[in-house]
């Protein structure tokens, strides 16, 4: 796990001052290499083989290729079985494992890597740079093409380092950030910096830039013609699970869990703790002043605290203050490179750090809810599904009842829309009309959603796998946990969970009454009984409550101004973000998503210096 740049000219005060810009990543080291050819920088975390004979940029035996990588490959001794008859290694980690590879079989050796990537291999044979970002997209990767100048890095603040790099703000992007409170690849919030997509490569040679895709999320054959297939896929979802949270232990430093109180942490804790035995686990609250509403927040906060008890793990707590959030929010603004609109990213932030005085590793259980069905939307959706294919005359009589008439929506983008996108009447509120159009709904359209056959529940969860685990879920879990040094690793995003989750039936997923079917079948035996039947909490943070609270409302007040970001003032109405923040305080109204959505854009352009062009 590091940080990686890189640019296609000389000049090593460039490349310290992008190694320098995301030294967090990497506390452990760093090092650079400068031609005419190519540039290349990293900072290092060092988990496998932490070794100097590793660092990097690392060259092979024969010093025709020189890699940067930031990641963990969890499938590296397999390869390195494989690759032992025609390379001498050196070391015992997974970096010169990626450059054996990449000898032997050249771009193609992308197809055959499991685990959390993205690396840039230099090749002095014909003058190339090799680039690729893991299947999800767990690892960041961005980058900038001009037509003769090309650069990438593991975050945008170090490519802003490279001198004429303008800050503008790319509309479109923004368009798309106010709809979704994040951004989608391949956007960035900076015209002209692009993310690389999940599953995608490139090649860089003589200043021209070829990205293709290497993998696609898979769509497999539903699993419904087995005998008694029910139970044999829970046995398989078991064991699948199992395996992977065992291959994601390698490491040559501390590992520890986070522990949210949810089924998913709670599963890879089981199976940590069969694989490695007693684990560190990490969990925060918040500390609140009235009695019902800490109840709510702190809720999975003391189921974690039984989870780790029951399983004889190394617990251990922090508590989250209200004044505390201003000074985390600005940080994680800063670590975030471009604003996501979600306020657990302030208890991501803080979590990271005081994990990190204990471990080096943190497995978490992102990726659960999307591949399983998880979310209420997606039982929602299901129950809408099986609502339609009634006979329209039955539901003209059922839909007299209001909650049954709100199952008659619209199936594709269009629902889509109605679960993930801001609203229009609260858009025209706060943002000069330009903004408000059907851009963001057309994007996804094309991007993930044409052609697809898919159910409603279906879909929403592969919308939900492509384009909301990766822009918010995972660009937090990774930059959040790397700004303290940190290595959040996915286990649940395996490959060979995703693939068999992408073979199983939707109604053995979600029904009426219940989510994560199978997945809870499968593991039901293993955990604490008092897990199940837990309502969804998700791992969220009481952000409306701080705008309440005196220290945090007067600094987000002063975030909303026009002259507290003045060159992208113009695209606000702030008379009206006014008044939705005193109706807000005063709970005349619920306001708090789009009010956290411009707080954390403005708090961004000023960090930022953005201008409109």
């Amino acid at each position: 796990m590091c940080g990686i740049n890189g640019f296609n000219w000389d000049d090593k005060q460039l490349i310290t001052r992008m190694n320098t810009a995301i030294c967090h990543r990497g506390p452990d080291g760093e090092g650079s290499y400068a031609s005419a050819m190519f540039t290349l920088g990293h900072n290092r975390l060092a988990i496998l083989d932490p070794r100097a004979l590793a660092d990097q940029p690392f060259w092979d035996n024969s010093f025709k290729v020189a890699i940067v990588y930031n990641g963990e490959l969890y499938n590296f001794k397999t390869l390195r079985k494989e690759l032992e008859d025609s390379y001498i290694f050196k070391t015992t980690g997974d970096t010169e494992v990626l450059t054996a590879a990449y000898l032997a079989w050249g771009a193609d050796m992308v197809k055959r890597l499991d685990g959390m990537f993205a690396f840039a291999i230099l090749d002095t044979r014909d003058h190339s740079v090799f680039i690729a970002r893991d299947q999800f997209g767990i690892k960041p990767l961005y980058y900038l093409f001009d037509g003769k100048r090309f650069a990438f890095s593991s975050e945008i603040k170090a490519l802003l380092e490279i001198q004429d790099v303008p800050r503008t703000l790319d509309m479109d992007a923004f368009a798309h950030y106010l709809r979704l409170l994040y951004v989608p690849e391949p956007y960035t919030l900076f015209a002209g910096i692009r993310k690389l997509p999940p599953g995608h490569s490139c090649v860089y040679k003589e200043e021209e830039l070829a990205i293709e895709r290497y993998w696609a999320i898979p769509q497999q054959p539903i699993l419904r013609s087995e005998a008694d297939s029910r139970r044999v896929l829970t046995k398989r979802v078991e064991k699948t699970v199992e395996e992977a949270v065992s291959r994601q232990l390698v490491s040559d430093r501390p590992l520890g869990v986070y522990l949210s109180g949810g089924i998913d942490s709670s599963i890879v804790l089981d199976c940590a703790t069969k694989a490695h035995g007693r684990m560190d686990t990490f969990s925060i609250g918040f500390e609140l002043t009235e009695g019902e509403e800490a109840s709510k927040f702190n809720r999975d906060f003391a189921i974690a605290r039984d989870t780790a008890k029951h399983y004889e793990a190394n617990h251990h707590e922090v508590c989250l203050k209200g004044d505390d959030v201003p000074d985390l929010l600005e940080r994680a603004t800063w670590h975030l490179d471009e604003p996501i609109a979600n306020a657990t990213s302030v208890a991501q932030l803080e979590l990271s750090k005081f994990a990190k005085g204990f471990v080096d590793v943190v497995l978490g259980g992102d990726g659960g809810d999307e591949l399983f069905g998880g979310y209420p939307r997606h039982r929602l959706a299901f129950l809408a599904r099986r609502y339609q294919q009634f006979p329209g005359a039955l539901r003209s009589m059922l839909s007299v009842n209001s909650r049954l008439k709100k199952l008659n929506f619209p199936s594709g983008s269009a629902m889509v829309k109605l679960f993930h996108f801001q609203k229009d009447d609260v858009l025209r509120r706060s943002v000069n009309s330009e903004f408000v159009d059907d851009r963001t709904q057309i994007f996804f359209e094309q991007h993930y959603i044409q052609h697809s056959e898919k159910e409603f529940e279906e879909l929403l969860m592969a919308v939900d796998l492509a384009s909301w685990l990766v822009d918010d879920s995972l660009m937090r879990s990774d930059k959040l946990a790397m700004a303290n040094g940190l290595e959040a690793r996915v286990p649940l995003l395996d490959l060979a969970v995703v693939e068999l989750a992408m073979q199983i039936p939707p109604e053995y997923k979600v029904s009426t009454t219940n989510t994560k079917i199978i997945l809870k079948e499968a593991f039901r035996h293993r955990l604490p009984e008092y897990l199940f039947g837990q309502p969804k909490r998700g791992w969220f943070s009481p952000g409306a409550k701080w705008l309440r609270q005196k220290k945090v409302e007067a600094f987000a007040r002063d975030v909303l101004r026009p002259e507290y970001a003045p060159a992208t003032s113009e695209l606000f109405n702030w008379d009206e973000i006014n008044k939705m923040f005193d109706e807000h305080v005063s709970k005349e109204s619920y306001h708090y998503t789009m009010l956290f959505a411009l707080i954390s854009f403005n708090l961004w352009a000023k960090k930022y210096r953005v201008t409109l062009g």
